[in-house]
């Protein structure tokens, strides 16, 4: 199913951008000269378009710092006035849009935890209608793309045109490398059943630590994202709020140096020929894989009629581990990665379970 709802491009509302969207500034507003301090750095880099700050912080326990709370909108009016820059805080529930509607913030977004409820982000869409603010709207903490969707449906219904969806990742369920795991294909499912929806991409908590900033932000512009949400503190080891994903403006500026930008086309008249010609190559060897599974799956009936008739069960785990043990270091011989050549024969294999289990139903 595709989707193509009247989202306006990063550009209607932006028209001076000439790079990605890039978003930077604290997790937490925590004084007014650290607002105003790190704003004026960011400033300077002209690659820098929006300035966030976190006014309201949603913390899993109490106790935690929790922002300054209202006081910060004013802060955050007095860094558009004297940088000229945009500025923009997350909300997270119906007041809190009220009041950054009123404060004349130019962004808000709409946090995980809030997209996550239904019914949060209704209150939320509610207190927006009839405004011209460009709303984000970050992904549930669940790898959830109708969730998400849902969300930014509702934002949309309520007349909102100026629509961003971010990636922040996902809550882990194991111990990973970075604090939330990307889980970019649900990045992928959004962009193909909403292919007009602008989408940056979160790499701060995503990361949860500064040395895997460029890393993330790099595989954002590879996966063609549209801009970057970056945080960037004035000294982030004083920072009351997520400091080990936080770089100074100093730092911030050399990751954006090393930073490759990707682009849908090239100005190369050969690109275009040599890609169609490689894409017609990998559609050939696509069919020939969907040829080989249906010859696959007709052996798999045989297999299980077959054990049907002599009352064998479907499932024998020794087979299941020897062909996975085979399967896996053919992979390695033929230079494949091994958690892929896994978690796609497990898909092959628990697919032939469940075929030869309804054939063992069916009457004979």
């Amino acid at each position: 199913m595709t989707l193509k709802l009247d989202i306006n491009p990063i550009k209607a509302w932006l028209p001076h951008i000439d790079n990605p969207l890039l978003i930077a500034g604290p997790c937490s507003l925590e004084s007014e000269k650290q607002a105003l301090d790190t704003a004026r750095l960011l400033a300077k880099d002209k690659r820098v378009f929006v300035y966030r700050g976190g006014v309201w912080k949603p913390r899993t326990r109490p106790g935690s710092f929790e922002g300054v709370g209202s006081v910060g909108l004013s802060w955050l009016q007095k860094v558009k006035e004297e940088t000229g820059l945009p500025v923009g805080t997350e909300v997270a529930n119906a007041q809190h849009t009220e009041e950054a509607l009123k404060a004349g913030l130019d962004v808000i977004w709409i946090g995980a935890r809030s997209t996550a409820s239904p019914f949060v982000v209704q209150e939320i869409a509610d207190v927006l209608k009839g405004s011209s603010a460009v709303v984000m709207i970050k992904n549930p903490v669940n790898p959830d793309v109708q969730l998400w969707m849902g969300a930014i449906e509702r934002v949309h219904q309520a007349g909102i045109r100026n629509i961003v969806a971010i990636h922040r990742g996902f809550t882990p369920f194991r111990e990973t490398k970075y604090r939330n795991y990307p889980n970019w294909k649900t990045v992928i499912e959004l962009r193909r059943t909403m292919p007009n929806l602008p989408i940056i991409c979160d790499p701060s908590h995503i990361a949860g630590k500064r040395e895997y900033l460029f890393e993330i932000s790099q595989k954002a512009f590879d996966m063609g994202m549209e801009g970057l949400m970056l945080e960037s503190h004035i000294d982030p080891s004083c920072a009351m709020s997520d400091a080990a994903q936080q770089v100074t403006p100093a730092d911030l500026g050399k990751i954006l140096d090393k930073l490759v930008i990707r682009y849908e086309s090239a100005d190369n008249p050969d690109f275009e020929n040599r890609l169609d010609m490689l894409r017609n190559r990998i559609d050939a060897i696509d069919s020939e894989l969907l040829e080989m599974l249906s010859s696959r799956v007709e052996i798999v009936k045989e297999i299980g009629a077959y054990k049907r008739d002599n009352n064998v069960t479907a499932l024998q785990i020794n087979r299941w581990t020897q062909l996975m043990e085979n399967r896996v270091n053919l992979g390695k011989k033929l230079d494949l990665d091994e958690t892929f050549v896994k978690i796609l024969f497990q898909l092959i294999h628990e697919d032939s379970v469940r075929m030869q289990t309804e054939i063992m139903d069916e009457e004979k």
